[in-house]
């Protein structure tokens, strides 16, 4: 295994309070009830319009995409954190020769800027984000594409996520995949809904089982 994909939200980073305070603005702007975090939280990972759609309706998202991003543009740096585990597993394979990309439901221009915010960019060949193409996780166009971008193959490349559409995406493009249960699912519904090679409890576990890597002695 040389190439890795990993998402984003829930896996590398916490955005959720940005993501939700992003949608409540949305809400209140068009006069809507205001989504719980717990709500959106839960229902993040399908790209925004499929969550926006869930929490608003399908006919509503159009006029509340221009108020999400106008808020989100405002907060996205300054309300997300680096995962526990997750500048440790990138630095760590990258340093290993592994090939890493992102591969996100996010739009691509918010993903990249945050992860060079985070300064995670640096470890990674591409970010590859819903916006990038007409094709979102788990269409099989959109996993064909990135490996596409990084020559890869899926005898020698996995994903690592934490949602069912993680797990789908991979298993579409026939890789292998690693859940983690740091972003809107717990381990037991992840093992339950998904056929994912394995679940973690956070990257750090799933760095030293998969990747057979040296913890670090601390986060």
């Amino acid at each position: 295994m040389q190439t890795v994909l990993f998402d984003l939200d829930g896996t590398l980073i916490d955005h959720f309070s940005a993501i939700h305070s992003s949608i409540a603005y949305a809400q209140r702007s068009l006069g809507l009830p205001e989504s719980s975090y717990e709500l959106v939280k839960t229902t993040v990972g399908g790209s925004l319009p499929v969550t926006m759609g869930k929490l608003i309706g399908s006919d509503k998202v159009e006029a509340a995409l221009p108020y999400f991003n106008e808020h989100f543009n405002r907060v996205m740096l300054q309300d997300v954190s680096i995962l526990p585990g997750a500048k440790w597993l990138l630095e760590t394979l990258h340093a290993k020769s592994y090939q890493l990309a992102v591969f996100t439901n996010k739009y691509g221009e918010h993903a990249r800027a945050v992860l060079e915010h985070l300064q995670l960019d640096r470890f990674l060949a591409v970010t590859l984000g819903t916006d990038d193409s007409p094709y979102r996780k788990p269409e099989p166009q959109f996993t064909a594409l990135v490996m596409e971008q990084l020559g890869a193959n899926p005898e020698s490349c996995c994903l690592v996520g934490d949602s069912p559409f993680d797990a789908a995406a991979a298993e579409v493009g026939k890789l292998k995949s690693y859940l983690v249960a740091t972003g809107s699912h717990t381990v037991q519904a992840l093992e339950s809904e998904t056929q994912a090679e394995a679940v973690f409890h956070n990257l750090f576990d799933l760095g030293a089982s998969v990747f057979k890597l040296q913890q670090p002695n601390h986060s």
